[in-house]
């Protein structure tokens, strides 16, 4: 019920790469033709209709071909108009993309598919087990689902109170991969939502951030404690306040004025 709320509530401007696996072939014409007469929509209609074809293949027909649009229909495609701009309107056939091996499978599409589907899928597919798999899928995978497995002989893989029987119980979906005498067993569950991902990137308003997350720690690992600061003697060649005045006093020790301090003074008025 909830889905069907949720559904309801999109709109051709609100559409995502990843929402936009939640709606049908007819939805879309359906939020289309609820955002004609948006300015912002007309503007940007090749934004919007990339975001349809991450989901959906598109056919753009002849829009007087009832042979071509027959056909179409038989291959499971939905037909409709589409206006693009204020004088043209074209005939979309359209139909979601299948997932049907495992390169379907993206970031996007993986939390709208059912664990039995996965199953599904991944049973086309294999042949070596979860380790045939590429990375990069089985990050995909496990974006959307818990995944764990075991490999055990075929009389055990059932052993009643064993692995395999509390997984189910659990509801979990289960793909069974017979390799000779023993036999993979993949067990997969969606996440809860809340488990999902969520990444933070540096291209938004500095004003949304938090203050706190403003904040640079000053990092004191490495600085030197007060102790181990060594403070430089002073320069007796240099001029400091402590020797300033005792550079400057001229005179002697019984206030008499040093002889060759007098005869410099006597050769500069020479």
């Amino acid at each position: 019920m909830e889905q069907t709320t949720e559904r309801k509530a999109l709109t051709l401007k609100t559409l995502t790469k990843s929402t936009v696996w939640d709606i049908q072939e007819n939805d879309v014409f359906r939020l289309w033709e609820s955002a004609e007469k948006d300015a912002e929509v007309k503007d940007n209609v090749r934004h919007y209709a990339d975001i349809i074809r991450s989901a959906f293949m598109i056919e753009e027909l002849p829009g007087d071909s009832m042979v071509v649009k027959q056909k179409y229909e038989k291959l499971g495609y939905k037909v409709g108009l589409v206006r693009l701009d204020e004088s043209q309107k074209v005939v979309w056939a359209i139909k979601k993309r299948p997932i049907v091996r495992v390169t379907d499978l993206t970031y996007e599409n993986i939390r709208h598919i059912t664990a039995a589907k996965l199953i599904e899928v991944l049973d086309r597919n294999f042949g070596g087990g979860w380790d045939s798999l590429s990375q990069s899928i089985k990050d995909i995978i496990e974006n959307g689902f818990d995944i764990s497995t075991t490999t055990l002989p075929k009389e055990r893989l059932h052993k009643k109170g064993g692995m395999y029987e509390k997984k189910v119980q659990d509801g979990f979906e289960v793909l069974e991969v017979p390799k000779g005498t023993w036999v993979e067993a993949i067990f997969a569950k969606a996440k809860p939502e809340a488990e999902k991902p969520r990444m933070k990137f540096n291209s938004y308003d500095d004003s949304e951030h938090d203050d706190d997350e403003d904040v640079e720690i000053e990092d004191t690992y490495n600085k030197p404690d007060e102790d181990d600061i060594e403070i430089d003697e002073p320069n007796d060649d240099e001029i400091t306040e402590e020797n300033y005045s005792t550079m400057m006093d001229l005179g002697g020790a019984d206030g008499d004025e040093d002889t060759e301090d007098l005869n410099l003074i006597e050769f500069a008025e020479d």
